[in-house]
């Protein structure tokens, strides 16, 4: 690689005239090249610099050292230094000496620019002969040893921060302000330079421009400008263009980092690039260099420091313990111990942040096994101490982690905080965990705390199974007395609340292997986690397998089929085909110590109208449950093994009646029970040949439920089709239905019903020899019964008789009295003999 060079100063006349001008080039520089560099190389002595200086103060004049970036991307490296007279004697005269790089071109070796500062190969006057061959090299300054720049680096380290901030943004964004330094001495301009070239990044190195001394720093294009005191003066409040940095002041913050000039914080980056200068220890950058990590991030540099003993703030602390946790192995052993050793030692904060516990935490994870034990264990240390005191989660260690006297020290120094945590019930149970693994770790007895924490434990996820999360899963893990202490609170819980924690089970992971019976807890978790669909639609046999699941007999422990019964039906009811299942199979005996005997009171009551497993049930129940159930209960229970006799052939005469004691002594009826026994008398008053006399009961009571269902009876099609093959059937309902006109109440109400609407469809649907069949079948019970059906039924006549025999004074004496059935015979549905119905007299009910 060649270097092309230029001289230029005050010259006598000569072919290219006279004055300042360029007295040397190398052959095939670009017109365009010298066009610029003539204006980046000019110099204008200091303010008050003497006006003919000796030799000696010419040596005190300040150099011009720069490194600039032409229009075409090619670099411009120049020295310009105060000469003194020039060939006529007059005074003013400057030497500049530059050397010109290509465009993407370095100097050899890749050698920084700021290396060339004071070089050998810079020249102090211009050559002989005009035309000086191109350079292969620039020799590195000898005055920018590091000895001296650790020295001016801890002479500016209050500076050190805000400058490589601003340079960190000029890095990252073309438009940001340039950064002016502002020192009594050209050469500490230099060395800034050199500082921020070891710091920065490589790339950014090389592109970093900087002249160390200008009179005019606003003509000036580079990114650094180094200016004398006495000319900043005009540069201040110019943020926008310009971050001023007086170096030659006293630093603003005597305790620390100067901040930025318009008061803003340092970036991570250049705190830590600040601190490692700081420390003399400018060889790690190279390193940082080598290092994976976005440019700028604080992470390597951090890294490194540590390993070397620097200490940082705590942010780089967290940044370097993330880092190592991405590439542990980017550091070699030696490396990484020493990165542990300084993170773990004693801080002068009062709180450590939760941020760097909680890398450090990482950190411990990914690396803590490689870690010799006298390395790891005082990390250890500070892990457990900041897991007990801080509020914030910390991930403790693994087991292991501590020596023997490093656990002995902590267990004395934590014991009793340990202890007042775990059994603290404020701010939920994340913590007291937390602190229960930690006392497991030291040996720290707590085994009187289990319990209490368990019960809170157990009612935290009832309430929000949420709550179940990787952290309780470690420590039920860790723990396997709290593990079976909760176990236990699960299982009183199921007892008093099974839904609850059949919630939690399928919701949560729990564990639930346990050498303890906990039958009630296996139960839910049977139904929590059961064969999907449980028992196929088959709740019998879904109570079965819950009660296997339990692993205790039922009869040892009767309790179990309550929870059984709650966890299969919840809060609907068997059907009493299912509870006389259960009760077949278990007996009466276990139901009472269960007390789930009302389940079955209230799956017969609550049955399906005509369901005959309701009656069924409710006599099985009077049978075993007879000194248990409340009169009230007992009442309803006897409607419906009444409704079983009559279902049965079984009932008494005089049905109504008993119906109605009954219901009076079970009042309020549940409903299902009132229409189903209602439903089966009144099937059977019109059905049952001897069932007249019940009729005439049945209108006397005036039961609107009775008389109702009565109608919805004859309404339905069975009735129907009786009447329609049936004559003799027809004819007994005719009688009936036609009964007592004057009767009122419920029957009033429902009498006209049935023979409008029941009786007179049927009559239309009837053939003409059907029709006289019935009439055939009605004189047989009285001449009068067939004379009403004719008129009842002939077209046009009134719908009602009622409204023919309604005016007819039914008292002795008064009208024609009729009997029901007078002169018939043995007809259906018309009682014995042929001899009167004494059922009714003269129309009226008896």
């Amino acid at each position: 690689m060649s270097l092309g060079q230029l001289h230029y100063t005050s010259a006598p006349p000569g072919p290219d005239g006279s004055g300042f001008r360029f007295t040397a080039l190398t052959p095939g520089l670009p017109q365009s090249v010298l066009r610029e560099a003539e204006q980046l190389i000019g110099y204008e002595p200091p303010r008050n610099a003497p006006s003919r200086p000796s030799a000696t103060e010419l040596e005190a004049f300040p150099r011009a050292f720069s490194y600039s970036e032409l229009s075409d991307g090619s670099r411009l490296l120049a020295r310009t230094v105060y000469t003194g007279a020039d060939y006529s004697g007059r005074w003013g005269n400057f030497h500049a000496h530059a050397v010109h790089l290509a465009p993407g071109r370095q100097l050899p070796d890749g050698a920084l620019p700021v290396s060339a500062w004071e070089s050998p190969g810079w020249a102090a006057a211009t050559p002989e002969g005009g035309a000086p061959p191109a350079l292969a090299a620039l020799p590195p300054s000898t005055l920018l040893d590091p000895a001296g720049l650790i020295a001016f680096a801890a002479s500016r380290a209050p500076w050190l921060a805000a400058v490589f901030t601003d340079l960190q943004r000029q890095a990252e964004d073309e438009t940001a302000p340039q950064v002016v330094l502002v020192e009594r001495d050209s050469a500490d301009v230099a060395r800034w330079v050199a500082l921020a070239s070891a710091a920065l990044p490589r790339e950014a190195a090389h592109r970093l421009t900087f002249t160390t001394y200008t009179r005019r720093p606003h003509l000036a294009g580079q990114r650094i400008v180094g200016v004398l005191p006495d000319d900043a003066h005009g540069l201040a409040g110019s943020g926008r263009r310009y971050r001023v940095h007086d170096c030659s002041a006293p630093p603003p913050a005597p305790d620390g980092p100067a901040p930025g000039p318009d008061g803003s914080e340092p970036a991570p980056w250049a705190v830590a690039a600040a601190r490692i200068w700081s420390a003399g220890a400018f060889e790690l950058f190279q390193h940082a260099h080598r290092l994976p990590g976005e440019p700028f991030t604080a992470g390597p540099p951090s890294a490194l420091a540590l390993c070397a003993g620097i200490d940082l703030p705590s942010s780089h602390r967290t940044a370097a313990a993330l880092w190592a946790c991405e590439h542990p192995a980017e550091l070699d052993g030696q490396e990484l111990d020493g990165l542990v050793q300084t993170l773990a030692a004693p801080r002068q904060e009062a709180a450590v942040p939760a941020a760097e516990t909680a890398a450090l935490a990482e950190l411990f994870a990914r690396v803590g096994a490689n870690l010799r034990p006298e390395t790891a264990a005082p990390l250890a240390a500070r892990l457990l101490t900041s897991a007990v005191r801080s509020d914030e989660p910390v991930r403790p260690p693994d087991p292991g982690a501590l020596t023997d006297e490093v656990a002995r020290q902590l267990a004395a120094e934590l014991g009793p905080e340990l202890r007042a945590g775990i059994a603290d019930p404020a701010g939920g149970f994340a913590r007291p965990l937390r602190l229960l693994r930690v006392a497991g770790l030291l040996a720290v007895d707590c085994s009187d705390l289990v319990a209490p924490l368990a019960h809170r434990l157990a009612a935290a996820l009832l309430a929000d199974p949420a709550a179940y999360g990787g952290e309780l899963h470690e420590t039920l893990a860790d723990r396997p007395d709290l593990h079976t202490a909760l176990l236990r609170e699960l299982d009183a819980a199921a007892l008093a609340g099974p839904a609850s924690v059949t919630v939690l089970l399928e919701r949560a992971p729990v564990e639930l292997e346990s050498r303890e019976a906990l039958p009630y807890l296996r139960m839910c978790g049977w139904k929590a986690r059961g064969p999907a669909g449980g028992g196929g639609g088959d709740r019998n046999g879904e109570l079965r397998a819950v009660l296997e699941a339990a692993g205790v007999s039922v009869f040892a422990h009767p309790p179990l089929l309550r929870v059984a019964f709650r966890l299969v039906w919840g809060s609907d009811t068997p059907t009493p085909e299912e509870a006389r299942y259960v009760l077949a199979e278990t007996g009466a005996d276990v139901h009472r110590p269960a007390e789930t005997w009302p389940f079955l009171v209230t799956a017969a009551l609550n049955g399906r109208p005509g369901d005959p497993h309701a009656d069924e049930l409710a006599h099985e129940l009077l049978a075993a449950f007879s000194r248990e159930l409340r009169p009230h209960d007992r009442a309803a229970l006897l409607l419906l093994e009444f409704a079983r006799d009559l279902r049965a052939g079984g009932a008494g005469p005089g049905w109504v009646d008993r119906y109605l004691g009954l219901r009076r002594a079970a009042e309020p009826v549940n409903p299902t029970v009132l229409e189903h026994v209602c439903g089966r008398i009144a099937r059977w008053l019109l059905t049952d040949p001897g069932a007249g006399r019940e009729l005439d009961d049945l209108i006397r009571s005036r039961d609107a439920d009775l008389c109702a269902a009565y109608e919805r009876a004859a309404r339905e099609d069975a009735i129907h089709g009786r009447l329609l093959r049936e004559p003799r059937y027809f004819a007994d309902r005719f009688v009936d239905w036609n009964a007592h006109p004057q009767a009122g109440g419920a029957w009033g109400k429902v009498r006209g019903a049935l023979l409008d609407g029941v009786l007179r469809p049927a009559a239309r649907a009837l053939a003409a020899e059907d029709l006289a069949a019935v009439e055939a079948a009605l004189a047989k019970r009285g001449a009068r019964h067939a004379e009403d059906f004719r008129a009842w039924n002939r077209p046009g006549a009134l719908s009602r008789l009622g409204l023919r025999f309604g005016g007819r004074d039914s008292r002795p004496g008064k009208g024609s009295p009729r009997r029901r059935g007078a002169g018939s015979d043995s007809g259906y549905g018309s009682g014995s003999g042929s001899g009167s119905d004494d059922r009714y007299r003269d129309g009226g009910v008896r």
